[in-house]
């Protein structure tokens, strides 16, 4: 009689690798994933791939105004400059100020939200009525309000759009740290004596970064719409930079008769968004184990 060979238990998959296996099943999260590598990879070789003098802001009136052709895939503007060129390198534009933003919002929001739900009390009533208040203003108008006041630069419209994110990211900490601040691993943190600091960034933190990692994607996306939209109205990146909101700014006067000029950014930014909004979306399904099927 043949023994019934019993087959090796199958080992368990670490936290890091589960979370990769959620999101290698969803097929939108794996697009928006690849293409966002590719608009990273972009983006930090610009100046391999382009000539920014000479291809990007370089002008030749003689070539000016060309619908999309073999030599120029997008077309040209007004100043004779290839559009195709500027969109590539537009990418580092629009992208660095997202991911900047977001981390200026990052790190002060998460801060002040662990801060409040950690220690309750007056300090949380503070911190979250002043969080309203903010909130309570629309992003784009105190975003214009922050541009207008520091300046036209590309660093304060950095810091604008940074500061529109913090609400979001305080109220999603303060959230998250209340779901674990009475767990018993706190508790025993406290009794050995640990000072409140290392056990916010130590032993908190940590267990509340799934939510934080899908807002911030989210927000990746939410941020270049925003900084879009203030050099659309000029008060984003300065001219001649390849920003695509300016890009959009600069073919609005020819949308009639040379409506290429505004599809083309018009496109970049809205497969970029798609992108981060997919890959946001898979992360927050892998990520949260009510999810999980």
């Amino acid at each position: 009689m043949a023994k019934t060979v019993k087959s090796a238990p199958r080992k368990a998959r670490s936290q890091m690798a589960e979370v990769l296996h959620q999101f290698r099943k969803n097929k939108g999260a794996m697009l928006g994933g690849m293409l966002v590598l590719v608009i990273i990879f972009i983006a930090v070789f610009a100046d391999f791939l382009l000539d920014y003098d000479t291809q990007v802001i370089g002008q030749n009136l003689a070539e000016r105004l060309q619908s999309p052709n073999a030599n120029h895939w997008f077309g040209t503007d007004e100043l004779g400059r290839d559009i195709f060129c500027r969109i590539l390198y537009g990418t580092r534009f629009s992208c660095s100020v997202g991911l900047v933003a977001v981390t200026i919002g990052l790190v002060i929001g998460v801060t002040l939200g662990a801060i409040a739900g950690f220690f309750g009390g007056w300090l949380e009533e503070l911190i979250m009525r002043c969080t309203d208040i903010l909130g309570a203003v629309p992003n784009m108008l105190m975003a214009i309000v922050i541009v207008s006041v520091l300046g036209q630069s590309i660093w304060n419209l950095m810091l604008a759009v940074g500061i529109t994110s913090v609400p979001q990211f305080v109220r999603i900490t303060r959230a998250a740290v209340l779901t674990v601040r009475n767990q018993e691993y706190v508790e025993a943190s406290k009794a050995i004596g640990l000072n409140n600091r290392k056990i916010i960034f130590k032993h908190i933190l940590p267990n509340c970064l799934s939510p934080i990692i899908v807002q911030a994607t989210l927000r990746v996306a939410s941020a270049i719409i925003s900084a879009s939209s203030l050099s659309f109205l000029g008060l984003g990146v300065p001219a001649p930079s390849p920003e695509w909101g300016a890009l959009l700014s600069g073919g609005r006067k020819y949308i009639r008769d040379y409506s290429y000029m505004t599809l083309f950014p018009g496109l970049a930014i809205m497969i970029t968004v798609l992108a981060l909004n997919l890959m946001g979306d898979g992360l927050r399904d892998a990520l949260d184990p009510k999810l999980k099927k």
